[in-house]
């Protein structure tokens, strides 16, 4: 059985470095959190936005990542909680990596969240994180 690759994304990736950077993968799963929503939005359950965001990202990820590798979005991802959509994720796809894609600099906002690194590392698969601007 070949190498599996759960992809955690809040960004569209440019097609040539994700897939060189996937390249020794035999499946993948993308897994997209809603994570650029604010305060006020969550607070206030407003999280649509956030959501079809977070949705088109993964689809842009699945796209990009295709090749020799098997590619599946997984649709129920699309929660705030970055750490319990890798949890779900998980469950069924029993991953070797996890690939965590954000952008540069402060927009990676989630990722420096201590309790999202924290739930990422519990899981004692290797966590990789790339910072990539927007395709």
């Amino acid at each position: 059985m070949g190498k599996k690759v759960l992809v955690v994304t809040t960004v569209a990736a440019d097609e040539s470095e994700l897939r060189n950077q996937l390249a020794d993968a035999d499946e993948i799963r993308v897994v997209a959190p809603a994570a650029k929503i604010s305060r006020l939005d969550w607070l206030t359950n407003a999280e649509d936005d956030a959501r079809a965001e977070a949705e088109q990202a993964a689809e842009d990820v699945a796209d990009a990542a295709v090749g020799e590798a098997r590619v599946q979005v997984d649709s129920t991802s699309q929660n705030t909680d970055a750490a319990e959509n890798v949890t779900d994720a998980l469950r069924n796809f029993p991953a070797d990596e996890i690939v965590v894609l954000t952008r540069p600099g402060e927009d990676a906002t989630w990722l420096e969240d201590e309790a999202a690194r924290k739930a990422l590392e519990a899981h004692g698969i290797p966590v990789r994180h790339l910072e990539l601007r927007d395709s």
